[in-house]
């Protein structure tokens, strides 16, 4: 048992019965070229395909028949807090992932249970975000990486350890819950930790051995480029957490990954832009070394981590042919960058939700101005601020469809915060590294200046047509959204995130709401659609917890009354009724 408390590979599995390894079916290997060119009937990785696009090709559900959307099955994963991982399928295989450091593998088809891994954690362990947002499928193994900083390789068709590496330092509260990276032999992962004082990196490991073979930070230490945008030894204790999983682009062999928030959150004790942190950086495959970058917040007072990884889209933006890498950022704008040339430039920025806080953006090289009145420090007292510390989109990915063209935005508008007065921090070990009173954070959520009422809305999906950076529909909700989207072959976007419990389908080209059903909690997990034996499916994960929840809180005490939203995680999966 004190073996298992030190957090290292323990594991309960079972081992694959013949009958149903049968039923399944054999099991085939992921390939570098089945994910740079991924068929429409699985669903490989995190988003779907490298470009980071949340799309399916699959296009036997329809908006003109989604209305005969039924329940294929349901399975109870035994866990609460957030389900935020996505299904992901390899020939009738389904791979989920769940808070308490599990992967479940299913058959795809009926939803049984092949088998099921779980990693003892350390007892003692602090969990800030008691969740895990997927694998990723490479050879013919399943990597998991965990919130007690480790990452494991399983093997696909029996769930059985066959490597593990310690990533990170849970005593130091680096805890890990993005679905790796897989490309070129190699697996990447990032840590979390912008509240605890980690420094940020993005490593890679040997798929086959497990080996490390780079590693490279996101705050640049004196002498390197980017040093001398941090006073002293700050960059040790910087912040810039990596976690959610990047995008890539095969051509140029780059990795793109947005990095966290710089800490402590005061700016006082940290003046400069401090990079890399509230920026997307594109870092080599073979190498880990950091080719170019973007920053979104420099000198970052906001909490604004901008860690979703931007889109790949090549398309054309105001007539003029673009290989574009689209953020819609915390801080409230969508982000249109030109990755051409391997260097990320500034093409155009829109604000997609209410903003007081950025005065102007430079034509030329994208960098904001910010209105110092709105910016949160030392010797300010209060002050409001929107976006709110969840900002107009916080890590829930945007989807795009190459059919229709468009890019969807999940969104919050219509929030702000505030933050009081800082407060003295030093770094110590295991220990929060804010500069502000959690209790003022989680009270922080505030209506826009001057508003005596709720807003009408709050959360949104929007449709945004890059080549005109025209908004072209809105769906808007009475409440927040916290839903991660999929958009289909078969001109749907679907998605939940709501605290009504709804997962919903839209018309992807007009936004109009075709279909919907209650799940048995909220539903902030990635969707995904797949095919066995010529059947489309439609896949999700209920859990409701972890932000959703906090930000819950924050609108439960401005308006006066407590939201109940059941606990306890479920992979929903829907079809065509026949």
């Amino acid at each position: 048992m004190k073996g298992l408390m030190k957090g290292f590979a323990v594991c309960a599995m079972a081992a694959l019965p013949a009958a149903v390894l049968a039923a399944v079916g054999n099991y085939t290997p992921v390939t570098d070229a089945r994910l740079k060119n991924p068929e429409a009937a699985n669903w490989l990785q995190y988003r779907g395909n490298y470009a980071g696009w949340g799309y399916s090709a699959l296009s036997q559900i329809t908006d003109k028949n989604v209305g005969k959307l039924q329940l294929a099955w349901a399975f109870a994963t035994g866990q609460k807090e957030g389900h935020q991982s996505p299904p992901i399928v390899n020939n009738g295989y389904m791979f989920v992932t769940t808070p308490g450091a599990q992967v479940i593998a299913l058959e795809a088809k009926t939803g049984k249970e092949l088998w099921r891994y779980k990693k003892e954690l350390p007892g003692e362990m602090l969990q800030l975000h008691p969740t895990n947002r997927g694998v990723a499928l490479y050879g013919d193994k399943v990597y998991v990486a965990t919130v007690d900083a480790h990452l494991v390789a399983l093997d696909a068709k029996t769930g059985k350890e066959v490597w593990i590496k310690q990533v990170g330092d849970w005593k130091a509260l680096q805890y890990i819950t993005l679905a790796p990276l897989a490309a070129k032999g190699k697996i990447m992962v990032g840590s979390s930790g912008g509240e605890t004082g980690v420094r940020g990196y993005v490593a890679a490991f040997d798929a086959e051995t497990g080996e490390e073979a780079w590693r490279t930070y996101t705050t640049a230490a004196p002498g390197e480029p980017g040093g001398d945008t941090w006073p002293g030894e700050t960059y040790k204790n910087g912040g810039g957490s990596i976690w959610i999983t990047g995008s890539y682009d095969p051509d140029t062999n780059l990795a793109y990954w947005g990095t966290g928030n710089p800490a402590p959150w005061p700016t006082e004790g940290r003046k400069g832009d401090n990079l890399y942190t509230g920026s997307t950086i594109a870092l080599d495959v073979d190498t880990g070394a950091l080719k170019t970058y973007f920053q979104y917040n420099p000198n970052d007072a906001w909490d604004w981590d901008e860690v979703s990884a931007p889109l790949l889209i090549d398309t054309e933006v105001k007539g003029k042919k673009v290989k574009t890498a689209v953020h819609a950022g915390r801080n409230g704008y969508l982000w249109v960058l030109d990755r051409d040339g391997q260097k990320l430039k500034f093409v155009d920025a829109y604000p997609f939700v209410n903003n007081n806080t950025i005065k102007s953006i430079d034509p030329k090289t994208g960098r904001p101005t910010f209105i110092d009145e709105h910016r949160p420090g030392l010797g300010k007292g209060d002050v409001h601020f929107c976006p709110s510390l969840w900002g107009g989109k916080d890590w829930f990915p945007e989807a795009y469809n190459p059919k229709t063209g468009l890019l969807y935005v999940p969104a919050n508008n219509n929030l702000c915060a505030e933050l009081p007065e800082p407060e003295p921090t030093k770094y110590k070990k295991g220990d929060l590294y804010i500069g502000y009173p959690i209790e003022a954070i989680l009270t922080g959520l505030r209506w826009a200046k001057g508003a005596k009422e709720a807003p009408k809305t709050m959360g949104e999906v929007q449709a945004w047509d890059l080549k005109t950076g025209k908004q072209v529909w809105t769906h808007k909700y009475p409440t927040f959204n916290w839903g991660p989207l999929l958009t289909t072959g078969g001109n749907l976007v679907f998605g939940g995130g709501t605290n009504d419990r709804m997962f919903r389908a839209f018309n992807a080209t007009s936004g109009k709401v075709l279909w919907e059903a209650a799940t048995p909690s909220g539903v902030t997990g990635v969707p995904t659609s797949f095919e066995v034996d010529g059947e489309q499916y439609i896949a999700v994960q209920s859990g409701w917890g972890v932000d959703a929840q906090r930000m819950q809180g924050g609108v439960d005490r401005l308006l006066g009354y407590q939201t109940v939203v059941p606990q306890g995680g479920t992979v929903m999966v829907y079809k065509l009724a026949k």
